[in-house]
């Protein structure tokens, strides 16, 4: 019994741009669906297919096999079975043989499981049903618009009293993650519901990324719950900050004599301190001018480059120096001057006051704030995820 997972993703998206390669928690959304299939007891090949170089290079990198999908089922109009029927078409080819079960999962689900993929596959087999489905238990109360314009009740009786939860019957929603289709059911009726079909009721929180506030809402969950972190081959050997902003709360106090002063947080110095002891090269990168900056990093005994107006070429040069690449670097920034150096190095961060551009781009969005405690908390974010090499 050959099962193989199929995750499709375009590279085009209307209402998040970029969604599929953005990093939710450090994992970008179609490296977690991969992951997820990875681990599956039962899947034995993981693919993804998309239109988009970028995307298939990233989904790579996490260990998946990429299938090009041609242009004309591409569009924002072309349904998810035309890319799976294509996909199994290459893998057919590929291999010379076509899998007896499609898992299809889709990245815009990003808290999908190994253990959730294993419990849908397995009541498939064990049901022998041609299709199954994870799905989440819903009380809610649905409503229509009739035609002579009155609420009525779907999922209730309106006309009778309000029942209690624990007295309704079960109802389920599908959670758009998990499918799992016998192939050759799938293939003759081209429907991911494809014949006698089952659900898989799960636990897992109805997030469905379409939108800028899907994202909040997914960054807010995995924060507390997530299946997975940084991948574990993400380890880094540098860390470039920006002065204000980052060690400051971007806030100067001017005396009369024209002189200025910032505030910044010993707990953030302590963090600093904590990292050189683990090796870490670290460099303060920046615009300022201001000889504090140059005083501060000598405090935390920091490299430094200040009054640099473009960042990237003096951040290459210095990588260079020290024998860097990209993907070893983490840089935490926390304003547009940054952006540049935040989407080249392998790591970002971005404290929770940044611009939002710089927050929109970054690995992940800190708790705290620039001068409050947000290179402290990146420093113990490091140090407890093991992600110093």
């Amino acid at each position: 019994m050959k099962v193989v997972a199929v995750i499709p993703a375009r590279g085009g998206s209307v209402g998040l741009p970029g969604k599929n390669i953005r990093p939710l928690n450090g994992v970008p959304l179609v490296g977690r669906a991969v992951l997820a299939a990875a681990g599956s007891e039962y899947v034995s090949g993981v693919y993804v297919s998309s239109d988009s170089s970028e995307i298939l290079h990233v989904a790579a990198s996490f260990g998946a096999v990429g299938i090009q999908r041609p242009v004309e089922i591409s569009g924002s109009t072309a349904s998810s079975e035309s890319a799976l029927i294509h996909a199994l078409q290459e893998i057919g080819s590929m291999s010379g043989k076509m899998p007896d079960v499609l898992v299809f999962l889709q990245c815009t689900s990003p808290f999908t499981t190994s253990e959730q993929i294993d419990a849908v596959v397995s009541k498939l087999l064990q049901e022998g049903a041609a299709s199954a489905f994870s799905a989440i238990e819903d009380h809610g109360f649905i409503w229509e618009i009739a035609g002579d314009g009155t609420a009525a009740g779907i999922t209730h009786n309106h006309t009778k009293p309000r029942q209690r939860r624990q007295d309704m019957t079960p109802r389920y929603r599908e959670t758009g993650a998990i499918y799992a289709m016998r192939v050759p059911e799938f293939l003759d009726r081209g429907n991911r519901f494809c014949g006698k079909t089952v659900l898989v009721p799960v636990e897992m929180p109805p997030i469905e990324i379409d939108t800028a506030e899907d994202w909040t809402v997914a960054e807010a969950y995995a924060r507390l719950h997530d299946p997975h972190r940084l991948s574990p081959n993400s380890k880094i050997k540098a860390l470039i900050t920006d002065f204000d902003g980052v060690h400051t709360d971007d806030c100067v106090i001017v005396n009369q004599d024209g002189s200025e002063a910032v505030r910044c947080s010993r707990s953030d110095g302590m963090g600093i301190e904590m990292l050189r002891n683990r090796g870490l090269k670290m460099l303060i990168l920046s615009r300022e001018q201001n000889p504090v900056v140059k005083v501060r990093a000598a405090k935390l005994k920091m490299d430094v480059l200040h009054h640099i107006c473009d960042k990237l070429p003096a951040l290459d040069a210095w990588r260079s120096e020290h024998r860097l690449d990209w993907a070893e670097i983490a840089y935490i920034g926390n304003d547009i001057n940054d952006l540049d150096c935040m989407k080249v190095c392998g790591m970002s961060f971005a404290p929770s006051d940044a611009h939002p551009e710089a927050k929109a781009i970054s690995t992940m969005v800190l708790r705290k704030s620039g001068g409050n405690g947000a290179l402290r908390e990146l420093s113990d974010y490091l140090i407890s995820n093991d992600l110093i090499g």
